[in-house]
């Protein structure tokens, strides 16, 4: 494996090539993202008319896709007949026709086929991607290596909720954000194809291994306890894009937020996420897996706290969202590189894509679960939506717990 030298930039990790251009192509698609995901309930709900529990169902209904193409997705990274590069590029062809769907988007079930073609591009991405890290990187490298890619996810995604923000600023039409989405698929699709080779081994692959490699994975009881944990972590992060800008825009006792104050916002959420993600994965190395995601569902459970001193607030509203953000962006900063490291080590290397795959439905899952609660308590009373913001505060106790019970097991074994 090549490796980028770290002699003259200690600042940058070690880690193969392949991973580098990953970053590059995931920081083009990232910017695309930026420039719609934060906006997309907004604008739907305040330009094209639908309800904020149509966007939510809307939002949610892609999770049926999304779990199809997460079987697809891993199973399809672990065949020799596509592999992890064939499925990075169907991703990309797919999540680019999503972006023509909702640039013409103008009722409710233009908008739910928009979403069940970007949630299927989505589902076949992950696994793919993930199983890329996975085969090039050692044990040692790993957890910077995820990190990395979070890293890239959270500098893309900031420049394009900046630039969106600023699009939206001068009133150009919502459509041209997602024209440029899709223009950023078409580019990564470019650079995989050009630039990154396949990566998977498949000598032990089993053409007729199809179904049992699923049923495999659905016997792995440590495996499934901690998916159930980590459903709670995605919808979390589901809230970020859905519920959270139309509760800011829409409910804040002092007057709301505006679009432009909202992209600030979360573009310093991008930013601060991208500035502790090395830090932060570096200190949480130091702990294992169970015990450094148990300090990201403390952090989410703090945020969300705050997110309901910010509605209810009378003054210093903008100071109590940019703290709740900051604190939700080091929350996502520590799940992501922990909760991935933990599925390579209990994979085996010949099923590594059809893991990721069911990792990956969690957030299939929770991206169904949180945008659907989410615009249901916006749809109903002050106190409803002001409140949602604390239960979702208290829940992080049962993922705590959960949490504590798989530290126990590996302790036993």
């Amino acid at each position: 494996m090549k490796e980028i030298s770290v002699k003259e930039k200690p600042w940058l990790p070690q880690l193969p090539v392949e991973v580098w251009i990953l970053a590059v192509g995931r920081v083009l698609t990232e910017i695309g993202n930026g420039l719609v995901i934060f906006y997309a309930p907004i604008l739907f709900v305040n330009q094209v008319g639908l309800s904020a529990t149509a966007v939510g169902i809307g939002i949610g209904s892609g999770s049926i896709a999304g779990v199809i193409g997460r079987f697809i997705g891993g199973s399809f990274a672990d065949s020799p007949l596509v592999g992890r590069r064939g499925t990075l590029l169907l991703s990309a062809v797919i999540s680019g026709s999503a972006d023509l769907v909702f640039a013409n988007t103008h009722n409710l079930p233009i908008f739910i086929l928009g979403n069940l073609l970007s949630s299927l591009g989505i589902g076949l991405y992950w696994p793919a991607r993930e199983a890329v890290v996975a085969d090039v990187t050692t044990d040692e490298q790993r957890n910077e290596a995820f990190a990395v890619m979070r890293l890239v996810d959270s500098i893309g995604s900031g420049l394009g909720v900046m630039l969106g923000g600023l699009l939206l600023s001068i009133n150009v039409d919502y459509r041209i954000l997602f024209a440029i989405d899709g223009i950023s698929f078409g580019i990564f699709f470019g650079v995989v194809y050009i630039a990154l080779g396949e990566t998977g081994e498949f000598a032990e692959y089993d053409s007729n291994r199809g179904l049992q490699s699923w049923l495999t994975v659905l016997a792995d009881r440590p495996l499934m306890v901690f998916l159930a944990v980590n459903i709670l972590f995605t919808a979390y992060h589901s809230l970020l894009h859905s519920a959270m800008p139309l509760y800011l825009s829409n409910f804040v006792q002092a007057g709301g937020l505006s679009a432009g104050n909202i992209g600030i916002l979360f573009t310093w959420h991008m930013v601060f996420g991208a500035l502790c993600q090395l830090p932060l994965t570096r200190w949480l190395n130091r702990f294992s897996h169970p015990n450094a995601l148990k300090i990201s569902m403390l952090l989410w459970g703090v945020g969300f706290g705050l997110i309901w001193v910010t509605g209810v607030a009378q003054m210093g509203v903008l100071v109590w969202a940019i703290l709740a953000l900051s604190i939700m962006g080091a929350a996502v900063s520590a799940y992501i590189p922990a909760a991935a490291a933990y599925i390579v080590d209990v994979a085996p290397a010949s099923m590594m894509g059809v893991y990721f795959a069911m990792y990956s439905q969690c957030w299939a899952i929770g991206y169904f679960i949180g945008p659907s609660l989410g615009g249901w308590a916006l749809d109903r009373s002050r106190y409803i939506a002001d409140g949602f913001w604390l239960a979702a505060a208290v829940s992080v106790g049962l993922g705590i717990l959960i949490l504590q019970y798989i530290q126990g097991q590996l302790q036993k074994n």
